[in-house]
């Protein structure tokens, strides 16, 4: 059986009245989350959903997501998870694309995502804490988990290069659970008694496998936060009694600025985990002073489910360092024209194992351009030591991370060419304190155009997800160009004054 679901399936044989997953009071027990998905899965069935079909799912970390998402992959449908702070055109770029036949939200997503789906014709679940608990409860359970083969896809992730055009990442039952059995057994040494903080979003891969996969591998218990604040994470990883801390840097700053408040418990914290971009080694360092645990950093992409290397925990770690290649996983750094750099040069990040992606929904060209001779190239640029430890250098890519999300320039680009005031438009990112960068956007405008800053940030809120669009706007008669009349990026310079909205 190669079917993701059997993650939980098997840790609900194994102890049924261990939790499997909390939100604030609500708690799950393993038994009760493979009954509900179970449940589910017969639902989507009802409603003519058929091994390989793809179900959206577009919710915050909440007890439903995990419930949703083991029903999809029990029934043989594959997993589109998106962040619910998306626009309607953007859900409804993803839905069309993937050919997702089904959508399930939360009501406090509905408007958005109806409005998605009854573009593209798409089926579109609704529930809150009642609506689909009364449907699901009138089902009966799949009393079967769906074989699939190792190779099937489970979960298309979306993302998007410096190309602007979304894509779907692939990755198979294979790629997703060899990632999360490693970072389980291997990586983390996750055992039912472990309690995981699940503040990073579950729609992402870092979530998604590290949190709720590996969590559901172990028997352990993930409790949920379905939007970041750095009091609250404190407030139930004492509550919950939470031994593992998975998060990003802005994460890790946030939690230095508030510090342990007076009668907070973490002493059952054991060990945290930094991913999705690279933690600052003074952060490091005071986090674990003051925290009193180690913090290791890993490093993985979406195309690679996501962990491609890690600071394995019975070894010296190194600060600054994404690690050793884990188990199963090759990396190695290559110069432009493919060939191998040695150590101490730098080179372009390229992977290889049982973690890299099928290819790219639908794109063959995009998935030949990353994939070749079984390699995956991953845009990012770093150096090796002597000892095998692998440090970024810099992103080939142009990709932005605030606050831990990815913003892609050119999805923001094409949307402020949209508005009739702008001849030309390039959005970079620039350093920020809290959000780690921020986005800006340099502007020249047609001739006889007048429009100001907040106009066009009004323009690009209004498309993208809040934390797109550019805080920080800026005018100027002529951007930076190359002879062949390419924006030179590199060459522009911004002043750091951001909106605070």
């Amino acid at each position: 059986m190669n079917n993701l679901a059997t993650l939980l399936t098997e840790s609900a044989r194994a102890d049924g009245n261990r939790v499997a997953v909390r939100q604030d009071e609500i708690a799950l027990t393993y038994a009760q989350l493979d009954d509900a998905s179970a449940r589910f899965a017969t639902l989507l069935q009802t409603k003519g959903v058929r091994p390989g079909d793809r179900v959206a799912l577009v919710m915050p970390n909440v007890t439903w997501f995990p419930v949703a998402y083991y029903g999809i992959l029990r029934c043989g449908g594959v997993v589109v998870p998106m962040n619910p702070l998306l626009k309607a055109r953007e859900i409804a770029f993803t839905l069309r694309d993937s050919g997702s036949r089904i959508v399930v939200t939360l009501q406090r997503c509905a408007d958005q995502v109806a409005t998605a789906a009854a573009e593209v014709g798409a089926d579109c679940l609704v529930t809150d804490s009642t609506a689909l608990d009364t449907r699901v409860r009138a089902t009966e359970p799949m009393p079967h988990v769906v074989d699939r083969a190792e190779d099937d896809t489970a979960v298309i992730l979306y993302t998007s290069g410096t190309t602007g055009t979304p894509k779907g990442s692939e990755l198979t039952h294979r790629n997703l659970m060899t990632n999360a059995a490693t970072t389980t057994r291997t990586l983390l040494h996750v055992g039912p008694g472990d309690v995981l903080f699940g503040g990073l979003p579950l729609f992402h891969a870092f979530g998604q496998t590290c949190a709720l996969n590996t969590a559901v591998a172990a028997g352990a218990t993930l409790t949920l936060l379905p939007r970041f604040e750095p009091v609250r994470a404190l407030e139930i990883m004492h509550d919950h009694g939470a031994t593992i801390f998975l998060g990003v840097p802005t994460m890790y700053t946030a939690l230095l600025h508030t510090g342990i408040p007076d009668g907070y418990d973490l002493s059952r914290l054991r060990l945290a985990v930094s991913g999705g971009a690279s933690l600052p080694v003074e952060v490091l360092h005071k986090f674990e002073q003051i925290f009193g645990i180690t913090v290791l950093e890993g490093y993985g992409l979406s195309e690679t489910s996501p962990v491609a290397s890690f600071n394995p925990p019975d070894r010296p770690r190194k600060a600054g360092s994404i690690g050793l290649p884990i188990r199963g996983v090759e990396l190695k750094l290559v110069a432009d024209d493919g060939t191998s750099v040695g150590p101490g040069e730098v080179g372009e990040i390229a992977i290889r194992g049982d973690n890299v992606m099928k290819g790219y929904w639908n794109r063959p060209d995009a998935t030949a351009d990353a994939i070749r001779d079984g390699w995956f190239h991953s845009g990012d640029l770093a150096r090796v030591d002597e000892d095998g430890y692998y440090f970024i250098v810099d992103r080939k890519k142009d990709l932005i991370i605030r606050g831990g999300y990815n913003v892609y320039p050119r999805e923001i680009e094409e949307v402020l060419y949209e508005h009739p005031a702008v001849a030309e438009a390039a959005v970079i990112g620039v350093p920020h304190e809290t959000h780690g960068e921020e986005i800006a956007a340099v502007v020249t405008l047609r001739g006889g155009a007048q429009i100001t800053a907040d106009e066009i940030r009004d323009h690009v809120k209004q498309l993208v997800a809040a934390y797109k669009y550019p805080r920080i706007v800026t005018f100027t008669d002529a951007l930076p160009k190359g002879a062949t009349g390419k924006i030179l990026k590199r060459e522009i310079v911004v002043e750091q004054k951001a909106s605070t909205d």
